[in-house]
């Protein structure tokens, strides 16, 4: 366990680093003219992805960052599906007839509240607009909860192919406390229907840091999963405590909440699990077992970070649809009308336009940040002057990083070899704060924009 003086060093609060500059940079300069820009301008036959963004859940767990809110009611869900197909049909007609498609990824929220004939049809009308790839990776966020009984099977016809379920910890005291009851049973039904319907690929979230969780609990939680579900990946996340963003925070116990010490102490004991298990770490958060196409990419220095985290995904542009979906293209980042009235209201109101309205530009000193940034958070090693000369600049770029890496290497978190730049395994559950060493946009000391650190 580092020692304390380490702890405070590297504490304070920190973006996640799926993107920079990252959301915190976003304003309304920019947004539907831009978005109808960039897509316009990308070259003919660039591939590219999909995010689908489903704002609503059956209920809502409190430690839940994400933008979904509770709606029962079918025809609404139903209206928002129609949504999609709308502004998929926009991004179409801007993209050019049968542009690739690498990846279509459906998040939220839970995508399964969408009635199954809405689900067929945006699907549908995905590979009626786009060309989506013989292998391309069509995945999904579920909650075990709350599967309806036909929709695995649907989701196989549809041909999915990855599905993300979350467990979180499987304490009976933190899940009363995080409003998230959810048994170990419910988990294993859901991937045995899964799997029985062809979907190849598993992936389970866990979480660490959550009110009373210990360092035992989050340690048997893990390894009851790496042994009784046996996902292919496994994604582990600090709790993001962030009240002042998500009122529904507000009503965990905060008293209850670990300490960094301990947060680190329970990522540890995850990470010695999982390991043991068999799976190898993957950047800061992620697992794989041997042989997916995580490990791949991770061994072959082509992994990926973007809004849904890391990625086999070499697609330069992702297209976000639905309420508050993020676009990323190499001019900069859009973000869709958050709230999914406001986003029906946009959509409704300007018939013939993108529903974008924020973002931000990426400067050429962004982009280079940005990829440097990106190198860290996957490969856990980067040369910042090498880097540097490919987009045009010297050596001295970076140079008000060094006395921050300096530090680093002397609390054992990098190792520094010239230029080269190598995260120790020590370092690895800092790999935000060595990111952060990068970031031309990183708010000062007691401006709170994003969670702790550790």
């Amino acid at each position: 366990m580092p020692p304390p003086d380490v702890l405070v060093r590297y504490g304070g609060n920190l973006p996640r680093y799926t993107s920079y500059p990252t959301a915190a940079q976003f304003d309304a300069t920019v947004g539907a003219a831009e978005a109808d820009a960039w897509l316009r301008a990308v070259p003919a036959g660039t591939p590219v992805s999909l995010y689908l963004h489903v704002p609503f859940c059956d209920v809502l767990c409190l430690f839940c960052g994400c933008n979904t809110s509770v709606v029962r009611d079918a025809d609404l869900r139903a209206g928002y599906a129609r949504l999609l197909i709308d502004e998929l049909q926009r991004v179409a007609a801007r993209l050019g007839p049968g542009r690739p498609v690498r990846h279509v990824q459906w998040g939220g929220g839970t995508p399964t509240t969408l009635p199954p004939a809405s689900m067929r049809a945006v699907m549908e009308t995905i590979r009626r607009l786009f060309a989506v790839e013989a292998d391309a990776e069509i995945a999904i966020e579920l909650d075990p909860r709350f599967l309806p009984a036909d929709y695995p099977p649907l989701l196989g016809a549809l041909g999915f192919n990855r599905a993300s379920l979350g467990v979180q910890d499987l304490d009976p005291a933190v899940q009363a406390a995080s409003g998230r009851i959810q048994s170990l049973e419910q988990t294993e039904d859901c991937v045995r229907r899964m799997r029985a319907a062809g979907i190849g690929s598993i992936n389970v979230d866990l979480i660490y840091g959550l009110p009373y969780q210990t360092v035992e609990g989050a340690g048997d939680t893990a390894r009851t999963v790496a042994d009784m579900l046996r996902p292919d990946r496994l994604a582990v996340f600090g709790y993001a405590h962030v009240p002042w963003k998500q009122k529904r925070q507000v009503l965990l116990p905060e008293g209850a909440l670990p300490p960094p010490a301990e947060r680190l102490a329970q990522r540890a004991r995850i990470d010695a699990a999982l390991r043991r298990a068999g799976y190898r770490a993957i950047g800061l958060d992620h697992y794989a077992l041997p042989g997916d196409a995580l490990c791949h990419a991770a061994e072959s220095g082509t992994l990926r970070r973007n809004f849904q985290g890391y990625t086999v995904d070499p697609a330069p542009v992702l297209v976000g649809i639905g309420a508050s979906a993020i676009s990323s293209f190499p001019q900069g980042m859009t973000q869709n009308v958050p709230a999914q009235a406001f986003y029906a209201r946009a959509m409704e109101a300007a018939p013939d336009s993108l529903p974008a309205v924020r973002g931000v530009c990426r400067s050429d000193d962004d982009r280079l940040r940005g990829a440097v940034i990106e190198r860290l958070m996957c490969d856990l090693r980067v040369d910042p002057v090498a880097m540097g000369l490919c987009h045009g600049v010297p050596a001295s770029w970076y140079d008000s990083a060094w006395p921050a890496l300096r530090q680093a290497e002397a609390d054992g978190l990098v190792v520094l070899d010239g230029s080269l730049i190598r995260v120790t395994e020590e370092g690895r559950p800092f790999l935000r704060n060595i990111a952060a060493m990068f970031d031309g946009h990183h708010a000062p000391a007691g401006v709170k924009r994003h969670a702790g650190a550790l």
